[in-house]
């Protein structure tokens, strides 16, 4: 067993035995908003693209369709579902996939498989090497700054355009540094995160990855305000993300 897979056990078990009182409040506040089941098993793509069900807390109505991205204001979330998505409830029991060995406290997000089908570059093919993360610098990055460049009349859209190729960009450059330390500091970062959401303050993810994440996807992240980010992708050749990466280093 590696140093990052007893973290993650540890860390996992740990968060499920602590927070067990709130799963069961959560849990209750679902069955009291909206009819059917307490858990929605989304369909990733996990490491080597194989697919896996991700567990989530349910958020959503039930047998309402649409994009595989959830914009701004989205009709399909119930009210309590839009109070757990911020303060990020919804991803506690993913917890279990971890212990089940499908995911990791620290890793790339999972995505999709339509969006791994009909987004992924080869370049971004290579954060499916590894585990997929609960959170990671790429969490951080869309949870800090995504609403911002989500467009409410084509979140799918936007999001792949916008997003995806700074988060995926950040996450690869994490992976050539993944360390437990660096997974501890990432957990860490991700509280300090949502506490900044709330406090109207963005957490970037750290700076190094965010300036190695250049060889692969421009990101400009603006410092103090959500609504004056941007990031714009530019996927650079295979060698000059080579080159970028010397420079980087």
């Amino acid at each position: 067993m590696t140093g990052k897979r007893a973290f993650d056990i540890a860390v996992s078990a740990s968060v499920l035995l602590a927070l067990s009182p709130l799963l069961a409040l959560t849990a209750l506040g679902i069955r009291l908003s909206s009819p059917g089941p307490v858990f929605y098993p989304a369909r990733r793509v996990g490491r080597g693209g194989a697919v896996f069900r991700m567990l989530k807390f349910r958020s959503m109505h039930m047998g309402q369709g649409g994009a595989v991205i959830t914009g701004p204001n989205d009709a399909r979330v119930f009210p309590f579902g839009r109070v757990i998505r911020a303060a990020k409830l919804d991803e506690l029991p993913q917890f279990w996939n971890v212990l089940t060995g499908e995911m990791s406290i620290v890793g790339p997000r999972p995505e999709d498989p339509k969006i791994v089908e009909t987004a992924y570059t080869p370049w971004m093919r290579e954060t499916l090497e590894v585990r997929p993360g609960i959170t990671g610098p790429g969490s951080i990055l869309y949870y800090s700054y995504g609403e911002a460049l989500l467009d409410p009349d084509d979140p799918e859209g936007s999001y792949v355009a916008r997003l995806l190729p700074p988060k995926l960009a950040v996450e690869r450059a994490y992976m050539d540094r993944a360390t437990v330390g660096l997974d501890a500091i990432y957990a860490v970062r991700t509280l300090v995160a949502i506490l900044g959401v709330v406090a109207g303050r963005p957490v970037r993810p750290l700076e190094r990855d965010v300036d190695a994440a250049r060889a692969w996807a421009e990101i400009a992240l603006a410092p103090a305000s959500r609504g004056t980010s941007g990031a714009t992708s530019q996927t650079p050749s295979r060698a000059g993300a080579k080159d970028a990466r010397c420079r980087t280093r």
